[in-house]
């Protein structure tokens, strides 16, 4: 997972992961309970299935939204956005700046910093403040913020 959270949503990625996380502990006490290991498995299974759709959901409303704003800020190959970790490139030439950037966005903690200055020359090339970049940090938020930058006016 590190992969694909090392950009844009490495916040969403991470909180997705704890939720996903204490609801497994929260949950062990209770297959306790059950007398077949059966029911277990398929408990544990069923969490996984709504976790895997959750994040293929976002996955599909994020990919759509960076492929808008790809397309209305004049970018090429705006279908990047639909390839893991290529995506990467296609944010960093919406936001001006320099491919070599890939590497920091590799890089733990600095990828955070690097995404938010990126998510800030995006807002800034969709013609929003930049303060919209900043709110990529804050969880839940960073669901609203790539589908306004793609389908605000």
């Amino acid at each position: 997972m590190s992969a694909l959270s090392k950009h844009r949503s490495a916040p969403i990625l991470v909180c997705f992961s704890m939720l996903a996380s204490l609801a497994l502990l929260t949950a062990v006490p209770a297959y306790a309970q059950f007398e077949e290991r059966g029911a277990a498995a398929a408990a544990i299974g069923v969490m996984m299935v709504v976790f895997l759709l959750f994040f293929a959901v976002f996955y599909v409303y994020f990919a759509l939204a960076l492929q808008t704003i790809a397309k209305k800020t004049n970018t090429e190959n705006a279908w990047l956005a639909w390839i893991p970790i290529v995506n990467i490139i296609l944010m960093l030439n919406v936001a001006k700046k320099p491919l070599w950037w890939i590497i920091l966005c590799l890089i733990p903690l600095v990828n955070i910093v690097i995404m938010i200055i990126v998510w800030m020359a995006i807002a800034e090339a969709r013609g929003k403040p930049n303060w919209w970049g900043i709110l990529m940090i804050v969880p839940l938020v960073n669901f609203i913020v790539p589908g306004y930058l793609a389908w605000s006016d």
